[in-house]
């Protein structure tokens, strides 16, 4: 596998999170909160929701100062990516869970990042065989070093200065700016329940 083969995996990747949250809505629309609207429980699942995708989004960006540009070129194992091989899908799977916990359900969010995090596991294994033969005996001792999510915190390791890529930090900003969407869309989903435009067939806590 080359660096090109490698390009098109992370597009494959950008394709899976539109169409999984294009999914999610399209799942919304017939499951809804147990509890009752503007309830405390639903208030505190969206600001958790709310939370995780400020979280994430910022996550993916503090990843992106370390990996931007490198991941074809070399082996990246300073900040995040010294405590975890793929923390910028961590944090991916952290913002899907506040897009399906924004809905009101807890149910809908970790449904969510789990079918992601699924999905996603055939993105990880080609990602790693690229890594393993392009790498070699150095990916291996990383590999031995690092857990593949982690973290595993006490194998911590920085450097007090780091060559950032400005354009690959946006454009990953730039990419986690839609998980905020899900706010405004949930939002027009509830007033067309409220309207009566449309039903619930199911109830999930």
């Amino acid at each position: 596998m080359n660096a090109i083969d490698i390009g098109l995996v992370q597009q494959r990747r950008k394709r899976v999170l539109r169409l999984s949250g294009l999914a999610l809505l399209a799942v919304c629309v017939a499951i809804g909160p147990l509890w009752a609207e503007n309830s405390l429980i639903e208030d505190t699942m969206e600001t958790l929701g709310f939370c995780a995708i400020a979280v994430g989004v910022l996550g993916r960006a503090w990843c992106s100062l370390y990996i931007g540009g490198r991941k074809t070129r070399e082996i990246v194992d300073l900040g995040p990516y010294s405590i975890s091989r793929n923390p910028l899908y961590v944090f991916t799977y952290l913002a899907m869970f506040g897009v399906g916990a924004l809905s009101g359900s807890l149910t809908v969010g970790l449904v969510l990042a789990l079918a992601v995090a699924a999905i996603f596991r055939f993105v990880i294994a080609r990602e790693e065989q690229f890594l393993a033969a392009e790498f070699g005996a150095d990916y291996e001792s990383y590999r031995r070093r690092v857990p593949r999510f982690g973290p595993r915190l006490s194998a911590w390791r920085d450097v007090p200065v780091i060559e950032v890529r400005p354009r690959r930090v946006v454009r990953t900003l730039a990419d986690g700016l839609p998980f905020l969407l899900a706010w405004p869309a949930f939002e027009l989903l509830e007033e067309a329940r409220q309207f009566g435009w449309i039903g619930t067939a199911l109830l999930v806590p």
